[in-house]
């Protein structure tokens, strides 16, 4: 069968999950055709993803949630004014999505939570029939327990979030733990990349953290300097490299370098994403998960990865009560490898078997031009 990737390329934890998809598609014999990648600009694709991607890669302008750059809380007045500023770019989008669509004729689309996706299938529902995934649907879900308060930044995820699946077949919830399905919403193992599931666990002296804001890197530094003994290796955007204090050592950030000490560490202490949750689980690394302040998405993902035993949910960085509750720890890795291994099974059995295993449709056939690329890279979205 033929796959047409559509992935929401803010951030790193959907383009990681379309490469882990499209290696299991791959090793399957079916063909992944290409990846839309959408972003603000319409033009900016990650490096790794590049470089990691197996088919052809076009990127296009597409709408999503701004957070403050100050609070780094979801704000509706960025979001909205960023909206209305970019419209025609983005209604350009989706005649680009369908030319490529028409002209890579996929058998099914995965859309990986983009919300010019979600329109376009609403729109045009004659098309190859549309898969969605990714973790924010099992926010979605008459079983998940959300968070107290946030009234507003849990009704406007909730509702991105729909709107990413208008017209879709089904939507595939990444989950820490597996659970009964829900109408359309079924939960399936986290998509990880055989460069995660190829490493093995050993044991290591120190703390591994990932942090963005200069505030909360002051809080790891200022806690370090109290208990000196303890060694710390931060990852994040901040300038300074190498050792700064006694045994608190900073780095620039770079994804397989991280994922290189997360194999060594004795413990994760990050932002509650999804991503790095479900890595640091697979390597049996208990994680100590601090969502930024009113950050719903991440609330949601530490909330729900403490009652899945990935480890301890705090409001600040709480280092002291980390190294406590590693003292008691009760590994859940062999748990949560035996979940994750079934991945392949349940994921292709909801993209691939049943009433998604036919035909594209007819209005689809026929020859990929020989120019088909070059005049989709050249629809500038200006």
């Amino acid at each position: 069968m033929k796959f047409l990737f559509i992935v929401q390329g803010e951030g790193r934890g959907h383009l990681t999950q379309a490469v882990a998809l499209a290696e299991m598609l791959k090793a399957r014999g079916h063909e992944v055709t290409g990846a839309l990648v959408g972003s603000d600009t319409g033009r900016r694709v990650q490096d790794f993803f590049r470089d990691s991607f197996p088919a052809e890669i076009i990127p296009f302008s597409s709408p999503a949630l701004v957070y403050s750059r100050k609070t780094k809380a979801l704000s509706l007045p960025l979001t909205l004014r960023a909206l209305f500023r970019n419209f025609r770019r983005y209604y350009k989008s989706l005649f680009r999505i369908d030319h490529c669509i028409r002209a890579l004729q996929p058998d099914v689309i995965i859309n990986f939570y983009d919300v010019l996706g979600g329109v376009h299938q609403a729109l045009f529902p004659r098309k190859a029939p549309m898969v969605c995934i990714a973790h924010q649907y099992l926010m979605l879900h008459k079983d998940f327990v959300h968070p107290e308060g946030n009234r507003l930044n849990r009704f406007l995820v909730n509702l991105n979030t729909r709107i990413t699946a208008l017209g879709a077949g089904k939507k595939l919830a990444l989950s820490f733990y597996p659970g009964e399905p829900d109408k359309n919403i079924h939960l399936v193992p986290p998509l990880l990349r055989n460069e995660v599931k190829n490493r093995e666990p050993e044991p290591g002296d120190y703390f591994l953290a990932y942090v963005t804001r200069q505030s909360r890197v002051d809080e790891i530094a200022a806690w370090q300097k109290k208990f000196p003994e303890t060694i710390i290796h931060c990852f994040t955007d901040k300038p300074q490299e190498g050792e700064v204090s006694s045994n608190l050592f900073f780095h620039k950030i770079n994804g397989i370098r991280f994922l290189e000490m997360m194999q060594k560490c004795k413990g994760v202490i990050s932002t509650a994403g999804f991503e790095s949750v479900a890595e640091a689980m697979l390597l049996g690394k208990p994680v100590l998960m601090v969502p930024m302040k009113n950050h719903y998405e991440q609330t949601c993902n530490a909330l729900d990865g403490e009652r899945a035993g990935a480890g301890l949910y705090r409001t600040v960085f709480a280092i002291s009560d980390f190294v406590n509750f590693i003292e008691g720890y009760t590994d859940r890795r062999a748990a949560f490898r035996e979940w994750e291994g079934r991945s392949a099974e349940l994921i292709l059995e909801q993209v691939v078997v049943g009433h998604y295993h036919k035909a594209a449709p007819k209005e689809l056939s026929g020859d990929i031009p020989i120019d088909f690329y070059q005049k989709a890279a050249s629809l500038e979205l200006k």
